[in-house]
């Protein structure tokens, strides 16, 4: 594994390489704040809490309130917000601080979505992870617990920001959960678990330390002595049964596997069920034997490119940059945007949610300007200054490459 991967290197200390291969999706990780880069009051803060529920006109779902595991019906701190605001779920503060005062944990979701800082931070996640990210903050008042044990069916990175808080973790009841096998399904499991096991992790987080959580594992949360927050980076990890659903769905092609059933047919007979399976399973076989990586990842780029988005694109200032794109003028691989590049007659350039192409002349030109280097139009190889110019004013168009500060 690459080290030069800075959001991960926040969120682990020690070597990245054994993360990689001793602790990624099968043990508990904590790292300590003296043994990472920095803490984490540039991403977050209490006053930034403070200003998303009182100035930035949130709705749900972006919110969620919770005490001892029950979560709060959103009309108890939810309205409309004046002339010219009657949108009717609008988070109300003095309501949120009443319910805060009384022991409530608040929840801020999507942060990836609406704090400028965490929505940087969790592009260059999503590049250095390979997998897509969420983050939520988990803000506590003093001695009180929002969650019960539980577990969740992502990856879970829990940055500590202000304040102190007691995590316990043990082991899974059931390994490694796929996104429609939620800790309710083993709630009584989870319970006995938590109340009896040895715990992997019983420790006490402070301000810049990182606890790493796979999915699965049970956690739970108490604040001590002052208010804590927390941000939960959620990595919402591709697996192996990814590539099951999506070969599963390759079968379609075939015309064997389309034909209807027979007329009166009880699917929930297993004599009748016995007498069309060996024929399904053989013919779904063979489907997966003959199968293309090629075409396995053209479905995949399409579910899973589009996951998390490119960094924020301004509108009017992108335009701009369109109509005073010059000889000398700087460009660069939008952060976060996922692509590949396919050699050939045409040339093609594979996005999140489409393809785009270009004359083979221009290999050596868009090669370059998707690396994720700085391109100056001008000097981009095998083109002339024109034919850079039309290049370099289509990818700006397209949204894939952005100026540059000069």
């Amino acid at each position: 594994m690459r080290d030069d991967r800075p959001a991960l290197r926040r969120c682990v200390a020690g070597d990245l390489d054994e993360f990689a291969n001793t602790y990624w999706g099968s043990r508990a990780l904590l790292s300590h704040g003296p043994d990472l880069p920095a803490p984490y009051d540039d991403l977050f803060s209490l006053d930034a809490v403070d200003e998303l529920l009182s100035r930035r006109g949130l709705r749900t779902p972006f919110l969620r309130i919770a005490k001892n595991g029950s979560v709060v019906g959103d009309s108890q701190f939810t309205g409309p917000a004046g002339a010219g605001a009657e949108i009717a779920d609008q988070v109300r503060d003095d309501k949120v601080a009443a319910l805060f005062a009384s022991g409530h944990t608040v929840v801020l979701q999507a942060l990836h979505r609406t704090w400028p800082a965490l929505v940087d931070f969790s592009t260059q996640l999503s590049a250095d992870a390979g997998h897509p990210v969420q983050i939520n903050a988990y803000i506590t008042p003093a001695e009180s617990q929002g969650f019960s044990a539980h577990y969740d069916v992502h990856d879970v990175f829990v940055l500590q920001v202000a304040g102190e808080k007691h995590w316990t973790v043990h082991e899974p009841v059931h390994l490694d959960p796929l996104r429609n096998q939620p800790w309710t399904d083993h709630a009584q499991a989870v319970g006995e678990a938590a109340r009896d096991q040895a715990p992997v992790i019983d420790e006490v987080l402070r301000p810049g330390d990182a606890l790493y959580v796979p999915r699965g594992f049970l956690h739970s949360a108490k604040a001590l002595g002052g208010v804590s927050a927390h941000l939960t980076v959620g990595l919402h990890t591709l697996t192996r049964y990814l590539l099951v659903q999506e070969l599963a769905a390759l079968a379609a092609d075939q015309v064997s596997l389309r034909t209807a059933l027979p007329l009166g047919f009880d699917p929930g007979d297993p004599e009748q069920l016995a007498q069309v399976l060996p024929q399904v399973v053989e013919l779904f076989t063979h489907e997966l034997r003959t199968a293309t990586p090629e075409a396995l990842a053209d479905r995949l780029r399409r579910r899973t490119w589009s996951s998390n988005r490119p960094a924020p694109l301004p509108p009017l200032a992108h335009a701009a940059s369109i109509t005073s794109l010059a000889v000398g003028t700087t460009v660069r691989l939008r952060a976060g945007l996922r692509c590949r590049l396919v050699p050939g007659d045409p040339l093609v350039l594979q996005l999140p949610d489409r393809t785009i192409t270009f004359p083979p002349a221009t290999t050596a030109a868009v090669t370059e300007l998707v690396s994720g280097a700085d391109c100056k139009v001008g000097n981009l190889p095998g083109l002339d200054d024109a034919d850079q110019l039309v290049l370099v004013r289509r990818l700006l168009t397209e949204a894939v490459v952005v100026a540059t500060a000069q």
